[in-house]
């Protein structure tokens, strides 16, 4: 997450802020294993090991009796029972880390299977600066289906790299061996970021993670929430939050005018995101945005995605011109992306 200046104080070093994200769950045939099954037995110095292939390292650490919460050099990983969540922006490498990540799994859990996986992203500002295999999404469709005979493949938004964001998911039936657990995802992906906001990003407004954190008000976006932050030098910020239930949040912030960036994400249970979405907009005022809602029907989100598409609430409340919403159902999960613009003044 850390960007540097050249020498030359007109060049900036570019760096890309948008992230690869991916989501694992794990099961397996064995009722034993699937009962003291846990990701989080696997020792830390294996998922060192393991981050090396992705090309990023940890560099901040938090749990509780419900969640492990790793800060990344490039981003963020959440531990569960059986969630992996991988979210790594720069030129990490992700799926180049799942056949050893299967392995170790196995080894260490029992967990034979996956029972569900979702790996997406934005469309990138200097693709050809991205590592094999992701440089272009079917690239790395070709790699995921190498290791998954049933995904299905899905880009929303602008066709090309104007604005989309690609989705590759398992789309299977729950296996009748776990109990379905309530789940939900609201992911907010802002660029164009108005400089002022971002400027308290950087090691010259704000001496720590900390001053950042409270000067932004990003400590209120979601409370109760133990916060675990970093502030790169010579700027960017990375954070994760985590509650007592189980329920995290991460921001990720790329300062630079030139290309700034800041994503937020968060699994809180909500019948509706409205007053989140517009808290996390206020915060960092971006010019545009995407926003993506996944919610299983066993969570209390379950009609969010559907009301997000039917109704732009955000158009006609606040200043934003929404230019595409699209809804999609799986067999486990309901999901809407929409893309805003700001209104031009």
């Amino acid at each position: 997450m850390a960007s540097s200046k050249n020498d030359n104080a007109e060049s900036v070093q570019f760096f890309e802020g948008v992230e690869k994200l991916l989501e694992m769950w794990f099961t397996s045939n064995n009722a034993k294993n699937r009962q003291v099954g846990d990701l989080r037995q696997i020792p830390r110095q294996k998922w060192e090991s393991l981050l090396k292939i992705v090309r990023c390292e940890i560099i901040s650490f938090c749990r509780n009796d419900q969640i492990d919460a790793y800060v990344l050099s490039e981003s963020s990983m959440f531990l569960s029972k059986r969630r992996l969540i991988l979210k790594t922006c720069g030129t990490t490498t992700p799926l180049q880390c799942l056949e050893p990540l299967l392995k170790l799994v196995e080894q260490y859990t029992g967990f034979d299977e996956v029972e569900d996986l979702f790996y997406s992203r934005k469309n990138y500002k200097r693709p050809e600066l991205q590592i094999s295999p992701h440089q272009a999404f079917t690239e790395e469709v070709t790699l995921l289906n190498t290791y998954f005979h049933d995904g299905e493949v899905y880009c929303l938004g602008s066709t090309g790299n104007t604005d989309s964001w690609y989705l590759y998911t398992l789309n299977r039936e729950k296996s009748l061996q776990e109990k379905v657990e309530p789940d939900q995802t609201l992911e907010i992906l802002m660029t164009h970021l108005d400089p002022n906001v971002m400027a308290i990003f950087t090691r010259d407004v704000c001496s720590s993670a900390a001053e950042a954190t409270q000067k932004s008000r990003i400590d209120k976006l979601i409370p109760n929430m133990t916060i675990d932050d970093f502030l790169f030098e010579p700027c960017g910020y990375s954070m994760n939050g985590i509650s007592k239930n189980g329920n995290y949040m991460t921001i990720h912030i790329t300062p630079e005018p030139e290309f700034s960036y800041v994503s937020f994400e968060s699994n809180i249970p909500e019948a509706s995101y409205e007053d989140v979405i517009r808290r996390v907009l206020n915060t960092f005022n971006p010019g545009q945005f995407v926003i993506t809602v996944f919610a299983n029907k066993e969570s209390i989100a379950a009609g969010y995605p559907r009301k997000l598409e039917q109704n732009d609430y955000l158009n006609s409340i606040e200043n934003w011109l929404r230019t595409n919403a699209q809804y999609r159902r799986f067999k486990n999960y309901d999901l809407t992306c929409a893309f805003y613009s700001r209104f031009p003044s």
